[in-house]
Parts: C-alpha cells; sequence; structure tokens
C-alpha cells in the first residue's frame, strides 16, 4: 500500500470526528433553548417553591482539574501504544526507537509535573 493511501482511514475517521463535533455543535445552538430577555423574574432559579439562597457556583480547588487533565494526557499515551504492541515486530528496531523517544518524552513530563508539586496534594 501506498504511504499516502494508507492515512486515507484516518483522515476519514478524523473528518467524521469533526463533523460529529460540528453538527452538535450547531444543532445545540439552533435547536437549544433561547435565554427570554425582558422579565428577570421568569429567569430567576426555582426549586420546588422554595427560594434560593446563596449562590450555586461553589469554587472548587485547581487540584481536581489538574489531576482531570493529566489522566486525560497520560491516558492518550496509552491509547497511541496499542497500535505499536499491536504490531511491534513489524517496526524493527527505527519503530523501536521512536517508541522509546515518545516514552521518553512523555517519563520527562511527567517528572516536570512531579517536581512542579501538581501531583502533592498537601499544599
Amino acid at each position: 500500500m501506498n504511504l499516502p493511501e494508507s492515512y486515507i482511514p484516518i483522515l476519514i475517521q478524523a473528518g467524521v470526528a469533526i463533523g460529529f463535533v460540528a453538527i452538535s455543535l450547531l444543532g445545540a445552538h439552533f435547536l437549544g433553548p433561547k435565554q427570554k430577555k425582558g422579565n428577570s423574574v421568569k429567569n430567576q432559579s426555582w426549586e420546588c417553591g422554595v427560594p434560593v439562597e446563596g449562590n450555586a457556583r461553589t469554587p472548587f480547588s485547581i487540584k481536581y482539574f489538574l489531576t482531570a487533565v493529566l489522566f486525560v494526557l497520560f491516558d492518550i499515551e496509552i491509547v497511541f501504544f496499542y497500535p505499536y504492541a499491536a504490531n511491534f515486530r513489524e517496526f524493527g528496531m527505527e519503530g523501536f526507537l521512536a517508541v522509546l523517544t515518545f516514552v521518553a518524552i512523555f517519563f520527562m513530563a511527567f517528572f516536570y509535573v512531579w517536581k512542579r508539586g501538581a501531583l502533592d496534594w498537601d499544599k
């Protein structure tokens, strides 16, 4: 198979993913509820006949968001390992060195995050 032809399924999948996101966002924009301007009493929150007290927006620690982003980052790393693990014999030494470089970059990122204290919950 020619090299550019081997990327056609990846490009199709990327196009379908981008199209799905675009259609979902446009559908939510056009079909979703519209905010009515004018009567501010109708726009207020009301739960079970009890008036709202305080603010519902409680702040979360940035550690939760940082942990979620780091989880996604290192989870995507595992997704990239799967094709290599399935075909490691076909890649040879060049593929092994590429994966070794990939792992080294992620280990450097992990140690950077560790040294910055992002994984330390006591701070």
